[in-house]
């Protein structure tokens, strides 16, 4: 697997992205800067008022993500074959939730395997899920899988990364399109959205990067939604900060203009214009913390002439 100075998720989502260049947002309408900073802000605190509520056992937590999920508490009864008023009884510390029940109201909430293994802990049970560090050999087989994978797409750029966007492994095409990219933004472990949006990055070369930098901190904000990670928060609040570099002219629309499913990421490479529309997986129903927050990106040319151009290379 081609380490990351070499680089830059199973429900597959189809997006035009690229993390490591590269969910699909509307074009930027003026700075929304504020808007993303609120969020941060209440997520921020709600972290805040979890973190104090796990004293209290896991009802606080439960009720913070039915609340998060806009689910009612007979909504979710139904759903975990249960009783509204059972929902309050735990969610008020009134009643404690078994292991299995915990389990369930989590699956149902769609609470990430991380946060599962803290609402265990904080009913008074053992964590569920381990966290096993990716060059275990216990993952050999997982590594060796995702391997092939994304050198199987190859000459088309495909890459893996974790839940703050580390680069785990990339193939040639990624290489390919970080080429001119700051050697310091290389260095191991480098990271998907620092690579796409630093100005010593990707970004100048990206024709629509005004579209494409809305897309991809909107892609952030809804897992800071998710996540409650400091980590990922930070992230996203350094590389929204990173000044847009001036955007160059636009290329005049060709006369037979290739219709779009998806928003394209189209960036400059030796001269010419190659545009990517990107394709995100995760794994089904993992059982382990490491394996739940991976996601391997593929980018699907998105017009003929990248395609035509990428089969060029290996010729």
């Amino acid at each position: 697997m081609t380490n990351a100075p070499s680089a830059a998720g199973s429900t597959t989502r189809s997006s035009a992205a690229a993390d490591a260049a590269s969910g699909t947002a509307p074009p930027n309408k003026g700075d929304g800067r504020n808007k993303r900073h609120n969020v941060n802000s209440t997520d921020h605190t709600a972290t805040a008022d979890n973190a104090g509520s796990a004293d209290r056992g896991a009802g606080p937590l439960l009720r913070a993500w039915r609340e998060r999920r806009r689910v009612s508490q007979l909504e979710l009864a139904s759903r975990a074959d249960s009783s509204a008023r059972h929902i309050s009884f735990v969610e008020t510390g009134r009643s404690r939730p078994s292991e299995e029940m915990v389990l369930r109201l989590a699956e149902h909430l769609d609470v990430p395997v991380r946060e599962r293994n803290a609402l265990l802990l904080a009913a008074g049970y053992a964590p569920r899920y381990p966290q096993t560090p990716l060059d275990d050999p216990a993952l050999g087989a997982l590594r060796d899988g995702m391997e092939r994978l994304i050198q199987g797409y190859e000459p088309y750029p495909a890459l893996v990364v974790d839940a703050t966007y580390t680069v785990v492994a990339a193939n040639r095409g990624i290489t390919m399109l970080l080429a001119g990219v700051a050697e310091s933004l290389l260095e191991p472990p480098p990271n998907a959205m620092r690579l796409a949006l630093h100005p010593r990055g990707l970004a100048p070369r990206i024709r629509n990067l005004p579209e494409w930098r809305e897309h991809l901190l909107a892609q952030m904000e809804r897992q800071i939604a998710l996540y409650r990670s400091d980590a990922l928060r930070a992230l996203y609040e350094e590389v929204a900060a990173y000044p847009v570099p001036a955007a160059g002219p636009r290329d005049p629309e060709p006369a037979d203009p290739v219709p779009h499913f998806a928003l394209p990421m189209q960036i400059e490479h030796e001269g010419r214009v190659l545009s990517f529309i990107s394709s995100i997986s995760t794994f089904n129903t993992p059982m382990d913390v490491t394996v739940a927050e991976l996601a391997i990106e593929t980018f699907l040319p998105a017009d003929p002439a990248t395609v035509k151009y990428l089969h060029s290379l290996g010729t």
